[in-house]
C-alpha cells in the first residue's frame, strides 16, 4: 500500500527550507506527498513567540478532529523547547526535536509498530550538538528559487529570544557540501538561490580557516546556471569589508538585505543585549545603499520591551521614519520563559504593544509605499513563480531581484519559460508590490 504524507510548515525562511528537506527524506523512501487524508501529518514548528505556539496548538487541535486516521508527529522548535506542554495538546503521536527530525521516518516506523501510548518523543539537548546535520541530501522546494540552508544555531543569546536554546551553537555546513547541494539545486531547475540559516553571518566561525560567508558566495558565484544569489538575514555586525566589497562589485548577489534592526533606541539596544547603537547601524545602511542605491533593505523591530518608555518608544518611531526602508516586520515583545527579558520587572501590557505596533506599522506601510512607488515606469527583472489571481485577472507572480512582489498579466505570457529572468516594468501599485508588464 502507497504511503502518503502532508507537512506543514511554521516560522521563518529556514524552516521552509527543512520543511522542503523532510519532503525529499519521505520521497526517497517512497513516501508520495498528498494533502488530503494523508496517512502522516508532519507540523514543523516555531517557538519565537507565544502566538507562534498558539498556532501550532490550534492545528494540532483541528488537524487530528478532521483527520482522525493520520500519525501526526510535531517536531522543530516548538517541540525542542517544551515537548511536555506539546504532549499535553493531545492527539500527537510523535515529538521530534530540532536535531531529531533528521529520524522521523524510523520514530514513524517505531510509532507504527506500537499499539496506542504516550506519544513517542525523540528531542535531545540542543546545547551538546556541534555538528551540521542535513535531513536530507536533496530538497524538494516547488519554486523557481530555492533556500539552501548553509548555517543552524546561534552564539548571540540577545535577552530577548528563545532561538539560542532551541537551535543550539553555531553549526556550518562545510563549504565543499555548501557548494554542492546549490549545484544540485541549479540542477533542478531552481536560478534563484536564497542562503538561509538561523544566523548566516556567523558562517564558518566553526569551520577550517577560509571556509567563511565572502568565501563560499564567491564559489557559489562560480555556478553556471545560477542567476540570482540571495542573501538570508544578516545581522549588522556581520558585515565585514569582504562582503560589504562581494555585495558592492556582484551584480547577481540580490539588492536585497535584511539587516536587523529591533529597536531605534540606543537604551532599548543595551537592554536587549544587541551589540550595535542606531548610528552604527543608521551608517551601515547609508554606506551599503551608497553602492547599490536601490537595494531594499528589510528589517525586524520589537515593540514593547520591557521598561521601554514612551520616550524610548518615541526614540525608536522617529529612526524608522528617518531610515525609509523598503519594508520593516513589527513584533509585539514576546515574553519567553528561560530569555532573562522573561524576568525584568515592568512588563509591559498587551495594549500598550498592540497600540505601538499599529503605530510603527504605519510608518513602515508608507516606507513601503514610497520604495515601490519609485520603480513605477521603472525596468524590473521577473522570476516567475506561480500562477495567481489578483482582483479577478489571472496573473504570473514573482519576485525581482529586489525582492518586490511582482504580478504580471497572464495574457501578456502564455507561460513563463522556467527559469528565466524576464524583463518587465513597473505600471502600477496594488497591495502587496507593483503590477508590471513586458518591456
Amino acid at each position: 500500500m502507497e504511503k502518503t504524507f502532508a507537512i506543514y510548515n511554521f516560522g521563518c525562511k529556514v524552516n521552509q527550507e527543512e520543511g522542503g528537506a523532510l519532503a525529499a527524506l519521505f520521497a526517497a523512501l517512497g513516501w508520495r506527498r498528498q494533502a488530503e487524508q494523508p496517512q502522516l501529518i508532519i507540523i514543523n514548528t516555531c517557538t519565537v513567540t507565544a502566538v507562534a505556539d498558539k498556532k501550532a496548538r490550534n492545528l494540532i487541535r483541528r488537524l487530528r478532529r478532521e483527520q482522525p486516521q493520520a500519525l501526526i508527529a510535531v517536531c522543530g522548535c516548538y517541540a525542542q523547547r517544551d515537548a511536555a506542554e506539546v504532549a499535553a495538546i493531545g492527539g500527537v503521536d510523535i515529538i521530534a526535536g530540532v536535531d531529531e527530525r533528521r529520524r522521523l521516518p524510523q520514530l514513524v516506523e517505531e510509532r507504527l509498530a506500537q499499539t496506542g501510548g504516550a506519544p513517542l518523543q525523540a528531542v535531545a539537548e540542543i546545547g551538546e550538538v556541534r555538528q551540521f546535520h542535513r535531513i536530507a541530501a536533496d530538497n524538494l522546494q516547488p519554486r523557481a528559487r530555492a533556500y539552501l540552508k548553509i548555517e543552524d544555531g546561534c552564539d548571540q543569546f540577545c535577552h530577548y529570544c528563545i532561538i539560542p536554546h532551541v537551535r543550539g551553537p553555531v553549526r556550518s555546513l562545510p563549504l565543499a557540501q555548501a557548494v554542492e547541494q546549490a549545484q544540485r539545486l541549479i540542477c533542478a531547475g531552481h536560478h534563484e538561490i536564497v542562503l538561509s540559516g538561523i544566523h548566516i553571518g556567523a558562517y564558518g566561525q566553526d569551520l577550517p580557516p577560509g571556509e567563511d560567508l565572502p568565501e563560499l558566495i564567491s564559489r557559489l558565484l562560480e555556478l553556471p546556471g545560477l542567476a540570482r544569489l540571495r542573501l538570508g538575514s544578516i545581522e549588522p555586525q556581520q558585515f565585514s569589508e569582504p562582503l560589504i566589497e562581494l555585495f558592492a562589485a556582484q551584480e547577481r548577489i540580490c539588492p536585497h538585505l535584511h539587516i536587523p534592526l529591533q529597536s531605534g533606541c540606543d537604551r532599548t539596544l543595551a537592554a536587549m543585549g544587541r551589540h550595535y547603537t542606531s548610528a552604527q547601524y543608521a551608517a551601515l545602511i547609508e554606506r551599503l545603499r551608497a553602492l547599490r542605491p536601490q537595494t531594499a533593505f528589510t528589517t525586524d523591530i520589537i515593540v514593547g520591551y520591557p521598561g521601554e518608555s514612551e520616550a524610548d518608544f518615541a526614540a525608536s518611531e522617529q529612526f524608522l521614519a528617518e531610515l525609509q526602508l523598503a519594508d520593516s516586520h513589527i513584533f509585539p515583545y514576546s515574553r519567553r520563559s528561560g530569555t532573562p527579558a522573561a524576568a525584568l520587572p515592568q512588563q509591559l501590557s498587551q495594549a500598550v504593544k498592540a497600540e505601538r505596533a499599529a503605530r510603527l506599522s504605519e510608518i513602515a506601510a508608507r516606507n513601503a509605499q514610497a520604495y515601490r512607488r519609485q520603480f513605477i515606469g521603472q525596468p524590473l527583472d521577473l522570476l516567475a513563480e506561480e500562477a495567481a489571481e489578483y482582483d479577478g485577472r489571472a496573473y504570473w507572480r514573482g519576485h525581482s531581484a529586489n525582492y518586490l512582489n511582482l504580478l504580471l498579466p497572464a495574457e501578456q505570457l502564455s507561460a513563463p519559460p522556467p527559469g528565466k529572468i524576464i524583463a518587465v516594468r513597473g505600471r502600477e501599485l496594488y497591495d502587496e508590490g507593483l503590477i508590471v508588464e513586458l518591456c
